[in-house]
């Protein structure tokens, strides 16, 4: 069997994706940012149509995070900010990065990447929604880490190669066919120098978790968030995110698709595109992966 490099099969797939054709939406998958489901605001300017609802997607990326939602995005997920939850997150990175320079995919507003730079680490942003890197660089430190606006499957940002590339909170889901998510590995390979490593933080996909015959189970039920996840697609692994959320005093509806991904896809993607599966722990605290756990850190070795 042939083996592909990470520049090869970018190439490849990039042009089937051009072959294909059609319009294309990418970003981060919201939930992924706290909770384990993100989505777009419904009934604004890239309303999902309602007619897509329950079929089987078009062939497309994700989703592009509109103003509305990067203003709430802080509030809703203030608590994935505090030092409890974030500061584990940060060391790992921190003693990965190896002194930098490392590539945050999907940014948003700059949870993780401010306080990992505050930390003397030179840290390079890639984010696809202006609205949401305008965020971050109206916060305290952003000077520090240069953003640039583009798709995580494509753009190549300037600074590589990098020690380190991370993706964090759900975010590889926001890619929403197979081949996308291959070619967000592969172009994480480009930006990498050998050794480096390709870190992701991914739910494990909790289809135990929904009755037999059921289509949809509740994921979040809090006094100002109430987020419900419906199984669309089984066969394309599309789940659709419905969140309602109380912020600024009015209701905020987002509903947006996701592809869920299992753990030996993921090894099988990284293996395509020229890594090596170096660690999976359960979360950041450094826990045990087990076929019970909820959530993944997967650490991913670039070979020479």
């Amino acid at each position: 069997m042939t083996s592909l490099s990470g520049l090869d099969v970018y190439d490849r797939v990039s042009e089937r994706r051009a072959a294909a054709g059609g319009a294309r939406r990418r970003g981060r998958h919201g939930a992924g940012r706290a909770d384990t489901h993100g989505a777009r605001p419904a009934a604004m300017e890239n309303q999902w149509p309602a007619s897509w609802v329950g079929e089987k997607l078009p062939h497309m990326g994700s989703i592009t995070w509109g103003p509305e939602w990067a203003a709430a995005y802080d509030q809703t997920y203030a608590a994935m900010s505090e030092p409890p939850v974030l500061d584990p997150m940060v060391g790992v990175l921190a003693e990965l990065a190896r002194g930098g320079p490392v590539l945050e995919f999907a940014v948003g507003t700059g949870r993780v990447a401010l306080p990992l730079s505050a930390r003397g680490i030179a840290v390079h942003g890639l984010e696809l929604s202006p609205h949401m890197a305008e965020r971050l660089l109206a916060k305290p430190g952003a000077d520090a880490v240069p953003v640039t606006i583009g798709d995580m499957t494509t753009t190549r940002v300037a600074g590589a190669p990098f020690k380190l590339v991370y993706l964090v909170a759900n975010t590889i889901m926001n890619v929403t066919t197979q081949d996308d998510q291959l070619a967000v590995f592969a172009n994480a390979a480009t930006h990498l120098e050998p050794g480096g490593c390709f870190v992701l933080e991914v739910i494990v996909p909790q289809l135990r978790r929904v009755p037999p015959g059921e289509v949809a189970r509740v994921f979040t039920f809090d006094p100002d968030h109430v987020g419900i996840e419906t199984f669309d697609d089984l066969a394309g692994q599309i789940a659709w995110s419905h969140h309602w959320i109380e912020t600024g005093g009015r209701l905020v509806r987002h509903s947006a698709p996701y592809r869920y991904v299992w753990p030996s896809e993921l090894d099988l993607m990284a293996k395509i595109t020229g890594f090596r599966l170096r660690d999976r722990r359960a979360g950041w605290d450094q826990a045990p992966f087990t076929s019970d756990s909820h959530s993944q850190v997967a650490t991913f070795e670039k070979l020479p």
